[in-house]
């Protein structure tokens, strides 16, 4: 296992405690990026279960693993098809996380994503919880089964007896008070990228036998609209034929994905490479032209955020090709650090293609541009001083209403 920072083991700041409930999910980088890079709060994380722990180094004696009861499956199914609403806490878990908070002397509880509030609700409402607590929204979190009463109601209970509520974009804050959040909890706390692991690539040249090549790296789902990325590829390759694609990513959609490929004629034009590392995937967008990003709401609601990966690209100087939703356009400004379309626009995206790659020049402008956004928005340093400053916020607020 690599070596933990120093200052993650020794420090005598105040404790910022992070519930996960699972430390860590692969496509959760950014989460452990945000915690591990706290500058002036001592992290701490509580979780229901730790996996990946060679991939998110950190020391043992500043992760406690919660204990799961036995009838946790049993609780899962009555809340979820009796109920229909989101499991909860019971009395006996609220007592051990408020124990593990007053013995580690925990300052503020930050709980990553809105649907796992749902969850610690009898926490986040209980008389003898010994700090604020902040809950941060990041997407499909805050949209999956609001179709339903009882999801509804803890949804806003969540925002009731959170003390802030964290946004990844504005679209988010905008859905958010729509839905019942008081405008004045919201805070915008953006991911925070690191750029020095996200160099721009100056290798990156034009195909002078117009074989551009176009990149989409994601979880292989619905919402996020891999098979218009493959028809949209069709019709540009009416005017690019050596045009071609390569999607990295697992999910439960790759086989119908392939299949599609194949069903369309451009099976050979296609690659599938599965889940790869981070310097696989450098080297990838190196020798990439576009990014693709045409997210969609899905079916269940499940709706982006920013999407990571894509902040990965652009600070690497790809251009993007994406459409008008959640936090997609906090990242990506139409038309100069590439183009968006609307939602399931199969010709809108294939015109986008072909005019980007059609003007060289103002290519090469978008990728300097996409870069640019990135260092002014999402930079690592700057969204951890944001979250920081949220968590003085809280802690200030809290000891004002008990003095």
């Amino acid at each position: 296992m690599r070596v933990a920072p120093l200052e993650l083991i020794m420090s005598s700041q105040p404790v910022a405690a992070s519930f996960c409930a699972t430390f860590l999910a692969p496509e959760m980088r950014h989460v452990y990026r945000q915690i591990a890079s706290l500058k002036n709060f001592e992290p701490l994380i509580l979780t229901h279960k730790r996996q990946n722990a060679d991939d998110f180094p950190f020391p043992d004696e500043r992760v406690v693993e919660l204990p799961r009861p036995m009838t946790r499956e049993l609780r899962r199914f009555w809340y979820r098809r009796v109920k229909q609403a989101p499991w909860q806490l019971y009395p006996g878990e609220v007592e051990a996380i408020e124990r593990t908070l007053s013995e580690r002397g925990a300052s503020v509880l930050h709980i990553w994503f809105g649907h796992i509030g749902m969850h610690l609700l009898p926490l986040l409402r209980s008389e003898s919880l010994p700090c604020p607590a902040v809950v941060s929204f990041h997407g499909a979190d805050a949209s999956v089964d609001l179709n339903k009463p009882g999801y509804r109601a803890a949804i806003k209970a969540v925002f009731a007896n959170a003390d802030a509520i964290l946004v990844r974009s504005q679209s988010l804050a905008v859905e958010l008070c729509a839905q019942g959040c008081p405008a004045d909890k919201i805070r915008l706390q953006r991911t925070g990228l690191p750029l020095d692991e996200w160099p721009l690539a100056e290798s990156r040249s034009v195909p002078e036998d117009g074989a551009w090549h176009l990149v989409q790296t994601c979880r292989l789902i619905e919402k996020k609209g891999l098979d218009v990325t493959l028809q949209a590829l069709v019709k540009a390759r009416q005017s690019f034929p050596k045009m071609h694609l390569t999607v990295a990513g697992e999910g439960g959609l790759r086989d119908s994905l392939e299949a599609l490929s194949r069903d369309l004629g451009i099976g050979d034009a296609v690659d599938f490479v599965g889940f790869i590392d981070q310097a696989a995937m450098l080297k990838l967008y190196s020798d990439a032209h576009l990014f693709m990003h045409p997210s969609r709401v899905g079916g269940d609601g499940n709706r982006e955020g920013v999407p990571n990966a894509m902040l990965e690209a652009m600070a690497t100087g790809l251009p993007v090709v994406a459409t008008r939703h959640g936090g997609i356009p906090d990242a990506v400004d139409d038309g100069v650090g590439g183009q968006l379309v609307e939602e399931n626009d199969v010709a809108g995206l294939a015109v986008a293609i072909t005019e980007v790659v059609s003007d060289v020049s103002r290519w090469q402008a978008m990728g300097k541009a996409a870069r640019g956004a990135v260092v002014d928005r999402f930079e690592q340093g700057q969204q951890v001083a944001a979250l920081e400053a949220i968590y003085r916020e809280v802690m200030e607020q809290w000891a004002r209403e008990r003095h």
